[in-house]
């Protein structure tokens, strides 16, 4: 029997993936990669199904942290909003469990791996440039790319072999992540149709309104309401806070890998509500050049994440840069929440850069008279005399 690691995350696409290398009698290695979204129980489902379905062996990978590290603490130095609005939550998110799955398969002298995109998306592209990356040697299989197979009849093949899933559960695919939670479904495919509430985790929502505070130690988040624990922590308990909320609810329009237009919705209350903190901070704590080249290599580093170029040495020079520019980005930031929103109210900081000793805006000034203005704008506006002088001649 050949040998084949798949990555497996017990929805409907790699459940149809398992099954049939099952039958075509393949030896099937079904890993998971943990990069947040799932309980306990949830873990132990997946793992049951994988076996039941036909896996030889079932391994979950816990990979949170390492996730945290590599990617999600650039994402949130450099403000990361994919069209300003979407976390990056799944391409972010697909680069760990690339690189762990070609891991387990190199420890285990496998030389086949498989996943379940379609030929339609981005993910095929993300898992297949790290695989050949890091394992030209390694044989990529990818079954319901290849068949062009639909949701559909893999529903219709799995039943034919007794493993029974409704279409309604199927319906949608879900993405659940540390990062935040994607959804794609029949809405999606169309240009003027919301998801439905129903598409969404199902909370037991609050009106009330509360307050919260986040405290981040040059650019990383390290406590909530005056409490010390570690990132991933936060962004997981943050997260379910903002979901009673209905927080962070949105539908994403973006240009694919593959050139056409791509529309997905998403829940990251969470992350947006960290990255929104964050970006009030740097706003207090930054000069206006680093917060100006911030952009420009932060909307790049999203973009290439976006694409699957993580591996690109390019990657390392803006993290590197990304890191010191957080310096002196630490305070506390004052957060309200609202049934669908939530309010920066302001930030304490001892770096804040707001200091009433130079000024307050638009008030008094302590540092510069009259004079001084005056001639600070006599010189600022002297290219646009030359340009209008030379140019009302002609």
């Amino acid at each position: 029997m050949k040998k084949i690691v798949l990555a497996y995350s017990g929805g409907l696409d790699t459940s149809y993936c398992l099954k049939k290398f099952s039958e075509d009698q393949y030896e099937v290695h079904a890993i998971t990669i943990d990069t947040g979204g799932f309980s306990d129980l949830e873990k132990s489902k997946i793992k049951k199904r994988a076996v039941l379905i036909g896996a030889k062996k079932y391994k979950s990978i816990k990979s949170k942290k390492t996730y945290y590290e590599k990617i999600i603490r650039y994402l949130i130095y450099g403000n990361v909003l994919r069209n300003n609005n979407y976390p990056l939550s799944v391409s972010a998110e697909r680069i760990i469990q690339a690189i762990e799955i070609i891991k387990y398969a190199k420890e285990n002298n496998i030389k086949l791996v498989a996943h379940g995109s379609t030929g339609a998306g981005n993910d095929q592209v993300r898992f297949d440039m790290i695989f050949q990356i890091l394992a030209p040697e390694i044989k990529i299989v990818t079954p319901i790319r290849d068949r062009n197979i639909s949701r559909k009849n893999e529903i219709k093949y799995l039943e034919k072999k007794g493993v029974k899933i409704k279409w309604s559960k199927a319906k949608y695919s879900i993405n659940k992540g540390l990062w935040g939670t994607t959804i794609g479904g029949d809405e999606t495919l169309t240009s003027n149709k919301a998801l439905p509430e129903k598409a969404f985790a199902k909370v037991s929502q609050t009106n009330d309104c509360k307050k919260i505070t986040l405290t981040f130690y040059k650019g990383e988040v390290f406590k909530l309401n005056g409490k010390k624990m570690s990132p991933v922590k936060i962004i997981e308990k943050l997260s379910s806070l903002c979901s009673q909320f209905g927080i962070g609810r949105d539908t994403h329009v973006g240009d694919t890998i593959i050139g056409i237009k791509g529309r997905v919705g998403f829940e990251a209350g969470g992350p947006l509500v960290i990255i929104k903190s964050h970006h009030l901070l740097e706003k207090h704590t930054l000069t206006k050049w680093q917060q100006y080249q911030k952009e420009q290599l932060s909307s790049f580093y999203g973009m290439l994440l976006h694409e699957g170029q993580f591996l690109d040495p390019v990657v390392r020079d803006i993290e590197v840069f990304l890191k010191s520019s957080q310096k002196n980005v630490s305070g506390e930031v004052l957060i309200t929440l609202y049934p669908k929103r939530f309010e920066l109210e302001g930030i304490n900081s001892k770096y804040d850069l707001m200091s009433s000793r130079f000024a307050s805006y638009g008030e008094s000034s302590s540092k510069w008279g009259p004079e001084d203005v005056k001639g600070f704008i006599k010189i600022s506006s002297n290219q646009n005399k030359i340009f209008q002088y030379v140019h009302s001649k002609k």
